[in-house]
């Protein structure tokens, strides 16, 4: 008996840690780390690092996207009952009190906020706006409008710049650059998502372009357009000065290869298909991301 209960007390830590990784979602903000910091270095160029400000910097914009991520599900609570990829989440599966989850939000929020102001305003400024549109503007909008898709991209695109200006002070081209890349490549990365699990969204109120397009084909045009965008806009630092021409010619072939899974998704218009524009997608931004850091010029 001594031996079980030593086990249950020693697994209860572990749970808790597990539901709050969840709650934050943990592994969308490494995605989010490694955005802020590609565009923190590339602002830094060949500068001396200040680990001080850099370590400020990621620990505030993970805290940000952390404590957005919480205050979302927690608006979303009764409706991620409704669908079998969310119900297992914390707060559905009556885990976590809702009043905790707000808590947390609210906490890691304002404390991301307060270590980027240690850096400068501008970048602390960027992480409450990012707050702010995530949770009080997509998020309900995604239960008015199809438009919602197009809103919540900026949040997710403004950690890179959120970097850039960390490390630079201020919002230059460059920046914005980043924060085009992200944008655009989000927009088939929740297309696909969207098509896979539209019936679900559709069955929970959420109103999304492929909820209206039964045939898929609006969807597969939106898809391709955007992956066209993407190609456009992600061999931009090579014309601007920010990173070699090597890195343009390895920016293209990952366009032209994300667009070759659009193309591929519009053919077939299939749940596989957008499964594998998905993964395609996971797999493009993280080699890209390398491609920006190895070809930056000093």
């Amino acid at each position: 008996m001594k031996s079980a209960a030593t086990t249950t007390t020693a697994a209860e830590p572990r749970s808790l840690l597990a539901d709050l990784a969840e709650l934050v979602k943990a592994r969308l903000s490494m995605l989010v780390l490694a955005t802020t910091l590609v565009g923190y270095l590339l602002g830094q160029g060949s500068a001396a690092i200040s680990w001080i400000a850099l370590t400020a910097t990621l620990v505030g914009t993970a805290l940000s996207a952390g404590g957005a991520a919480a205050l979302n599900q927690w608006w979303e609570r009764d409706t991620d009952a409704l669908m079998r990829r969310t119900r297992t989440r914390p707060l559905p599966a009556g885990r976590m009190h809702p009043g905790d989850a707000l808590l947390f939000g609210v906490f890691f929020s304002g404390f991301g906020v307060a270590c980027l102001a240690l850096v400068n305003s501008l970048s602390a400024s960027l992480a409450a706006a990012t707050i702010v549109i995530y949770v009080l503007v997509y998020t309900p909008l995604k239960r008015i409008s199809a438009i919602n898709t197009l809103v919540g991209a900026i949040p997710g695109a403004l950690p890179p710049l959120i970097g850039w200006i960390a490390a630079t002070g201020d919002a230059s081209l460059p920046g914005w650059v980043l924060f085009a890349i992200l944008w655009f490549w989000q927009m088939p990365h929740f297309l696909a998502i969207a098509w896979m699990y539209r019936d679900e969204y559709a069955g929970a109120g959420f109103i999304f372009l492929t909820g209206r397009d039964p045939d898929g084909r609006a969807t597969a045009r939106q898809m391709i357009l955007y992956s066209l965008c993407l190609v456009v806009v992600s061999v931009g630092p090579a014309f601007i000065g920010l990173n070699s021409m090597f890195y343009f010619f390895g920016a293209l072939l990952l366009g032209a290869a994300f667009c070759g899974l659009a193309l591929h998704f519009g053919r077939h218009r299939t749940r596989e298909a957008a499964r594998s524009l998905f993964f395609a997608s996971i797999i493009y931004l993280p080699l890209l991301l390398a491609l920006l850091v190895a070809t930056r010029r000093a």
